[in-house]
């Protein structure tokens, strides 16, 4: 007993006469006669009354047809699925990000969820290089918004946005009342900064580096959050992405520019070149390059 023989007896049921099951089927009449004695002889049990002129169905033949039609459509579902598959992938997408990431990233989420509702996003926070580089090679995540440049060949890393990157001052500090701010400013204050591995602070101590300032630094932090609230503790003085304060963060502290330096970085989506990326996942990073095309924070 096969699919093929349990189409071909639960066709003829439904039609109810060989000729109509036939056409149906775009088989001979005969060869459906056959089908459907094979099938018989092979159960053991007849499913047809050839009694009557009518087809009637035998007890038997309807408890095989009701069993049948449940075979046949979860085959029929089986099958969809597995078509859907490869056209789309499974209906997940993981996705590494920085913390600032999210002043934008839940406007492309809301967009692309009313093209995939029933697609599960799992958003994992991935800060350092060498988180990224883990949750891309160990596949956790299918793509990262990173500002991490990775120097791998089968990484694609592809510049979205640049971004400067802001002095936050607490609200009663003298500096706080500043028009403009140098890194100069900056020298001899309680300094807070990213941790080793980061490339926020290789961006930020190279920019005082070029500038002959050394830094005070007091603490090394992994999240922003953290330097903030340490800011707003009056604790020190931090620099950050200028997106996260501006969109992401309420706070009273003070924010300034700080002139007369290139203080900037660059915020990179990389992901595995050579490893299978589905429709749905492509999707979704056309939309990330297309937010950035329409809101023109390409560059700054």
């Amino acid at each position: 007993m096969d699919l093929r023989q349990l189409k071909y007896f639960s066709t003829l049921v439904e039609q109810t006469t060989y000729t109509r099951a036939a056409n149906t089927l775009h088989i001979s009449q005969p060869s459906l006669s056959a089908a459907i004695k094979k099938l018989e002889n092979e159960l053991g049990i007849t499913l047809i009354d050839r009694s009557s002129r009518d087809l009637r169905v035998t007890k038997e033949g309807k408890i095989l047809y009701q069993e049948s039609k449940k075979l046949l459509n979860h085959y029929s579902h089986v099958s969809d699925e597995m078509v859907r598959l490869r056209q789309q992938g499974p209906l997940e997408l993981s996705i590494g990000l920085i913390e600032s990431s999210m002043f934008f990233v839940p406007d492309i989420l809301t967009h692309f969820k009313k093209e995939y509702q029933d697609v599960r996003v799992s958003l994992l926070e991935t800060l350092s290089l060498s988180d990224v580089e883990k949750a891309l090679n160990n596949f956790d995540i299918h793509l990262a918004i990173t500002n991490q440049y990775i120097h791998k060949e089968d990484i694609e890393t592809i510049p979205i946005y640049e971004e400067n990157l802001v002095a936050l001052i607490p609200p009663t500090h003298e500096l706080s009342k500043r028009e403009t701010l140098q890194i100069s400013d900056l020298e001899g204050e309680n300094f807070i900064v990213c941790k080793e591995g980061f490339q926020t602070r290789r961006d930020i101590l190279s920019a005082f580096s070029k500038s002959g300032v050394k830094p005070n630094i007091q603490f090394e932090i992994e999240r922003f959050e953290t330097g903030c609230s340490l800011v707003e503790d009056g604790l020190g003085i931090t620099v950050v992405p200028e997106n996260y304060v501006r969109y992401a963060k309420q706070t009273n502290c003070s924010i300034k520019n700080i002139h007369g330096a290139d203080i900037s970085r660059i915020v990179y989506l990389a992901y595995d070149k050579n490893r299978y990326l589905s429709p749905i996942v492509m999707r979704f990073i056309a939309l990330v390059r297309e937010f950035f095309d329409d809101t023109g924070l390409t560059k700054r």
